[in-house]
């Protein structure tokens, strides 16, 4: 299940960053009485109710404005919008409804998203002040009253933003289809793949970086199987916003391969892996999905005879914690080797999701522990007494041991790559778990 994303949005000086804090329950965003001082989106992820989810920040938005700064924060805002389940318009009781207020509403409103109106620093306790019935003129239901110094109503307005949430999901769930995020930094060609692969243009497609703007299921069926192809294309690098958008990046990653069962890795073959590429890998491992690195752009990459190798040798170099990924080289444009995507996803998906008997583990060990023994320090052997697979996705293991001290990582590698020699796992991280079981004989 994915944790659904609640956007504040408003114009300036509303208290947005201090109603953002409250909802977290940690200060994220600087707060100040200056109009305009948050001028990132800024996201973080919160609980209500054991219920995951996470929330974005924004900047004030002023529709009109000629500023170059407050027009980025306007095209930041818009971002959260299209990225986000429910939007939550924070007004303030104090100022009434501005003509600020009501551009915010008309812009919201186009989204065609689920919207709360909440109205902010109703700080006194008791009565609701009349004042708050003005906000139905902004067309967007009952206004909800809080306080974000207090924390006054928050707790109804997160029942309902999940409520709102679970109504909105228009996303497709097959049982039986393999769910695949499409990840990779801005224009290395996400959404020209899904077009490839669908044959139409399901997703629009331009030179320019970032012009999906919001993530797109689309489902699709061949004789491999059935899958459901997750498109998270980027944004623009802008000089003035450039960490903003690596923010965004890394947030619609992030949604993109908690959702998944397999993420593909999009790298630009001409560029080879950069900084961005191995911080969005990095999610896809550590979620421990089956992860397939896709080099696009092979068409117009000078080449020669040995450069795929040399290439292949290169991504596992620079992406050194997932050496167990299949590394393919496509041309998303003309479709070179696209076919042979459908079955290797298939494979890892598979691999993902192996699972291995308790008497075949412990053979494995066994044999693993006569041909290297395992290491000891001050006269003390490490002894690995049992191993068993209590899960899938990724495939996790528990080694039951006398001293975990003696257990180092050296060691555990081995285990590993024996584990892998044996069963293939290709494609999937593994998690292996150490516990120590008392073991009163004498070493």
């Amino acid at each position: 299940m994915s944790k659904p994303v609640f956007a504040i949005i408003g114009r300036p000086n509303v208290g947005k960053s201090t109603f953002f804090n409250k909802l977290i329950g940690q200060r994220i965003s600087i707060i100040e009485d200056t109009p305009g001082v948050t001028r990132d989106r800024i996201y973080a992820e919160g609980e209500w109710l054991n219920k995951p989810f996470i929330l974005i920040d924004t900047g004030g938005i002023e529709i009109n404005s000629e500023d170059a700064i407050l027009k980025q924060m306007k095209m930041q805002a818009e971002i959260a919008i299209a990225t986000a389940d429910v939007i939550i318009m924070l007004t303030e009781i104090g100022a009434g409804v501005t003509a600020a207020d009501i551009d915010v509403a008309t812009l919201i409103q186009k989204s065609g998203k689920p919207i709360i109106l909440v109205v902010n620093k109703v700080d006194n306790i008791g009565q609701t002040p009349l004042e708050i019935y003005e906000f139905y003129n902004l067309g967007l239901g009952d206004p909800m009253p809080v306080s974000s110094v207090h924390g006054r109503g928050t707790g109804d307005l997160l029942d309902k933003a999940f409520e709102l949430a679970g109504d909105s999901s228009n996303r497709i769930e097959d049982e039986d289809a393999i769910k695949v995020a499409v990840i990779g930094k801005p224009n290395v060609g996400k959404s020209s793949l899904i077009n490839n692969i669908l044959g139409e243009n399901r997703v629009i497609v331009s030179d320019v970086a970032g012009t999906t703007r919001d993530a797109i299921d689309s489902y699709f069926e061949n004789d491999k199987g059935k899958f459901v192809f997750i498109d998270t294309a980027g944004i623009r690098r802008h000089a003035k916003v450039n960490e903003t958008i690596e923010k965004y990046s890394v947030l619609r990653a992030k949604m993109a391969v908690e959702r998944c069962d397999v993420a593909i890795i999009m790298l630009d073959a001409r560029e080879g892996v950069t900084e961005q590429d191995t911080k969005i890998a990095g999610f896809a491992h550590e979620a421990g999905k089956g992860c397939i690195v896709v080099a696009n752009k092979w068409d117009i990459t000078d080449k020669n005879g040995k450069t795929m190798d040399k290439m292949r040798k290169e991504v596992q170099h620079d992406l050194p914690f997932m050496s167990y990924a299949p590394v393919l080289f496509i041309s998303a444009l003309t479709g070179q080797r696209v076919d042979k995507l459908f079955e290797l996803i298939d494979f890892v998906s598979n691999q993902n999701s192996m699972r291995i008997s308790t008497g075949l583990l412990n053979e494995i060990l066994s044999d693993a522990v006569t041909k290297v023994q395992p290491p000891s320090d001050k006269g003390k052997r490490l002894k690995l007494l049992y191993i068993t697979q209590p899960s899938t996705k990724p495939p996790t293991f528990v080694i039951f041991v006398n001293n975990k001290d003696l257990f180092h990582f050296s060691y555990q590698r081995y285990i590993e790559n024996q584990i892998r020699n044996s069963f293939g796992l290709e494609g999937t991280p593994i998690r292996i778990i150490v516990r120590e079981r008392g073991d009163k004989s004498s070493d």
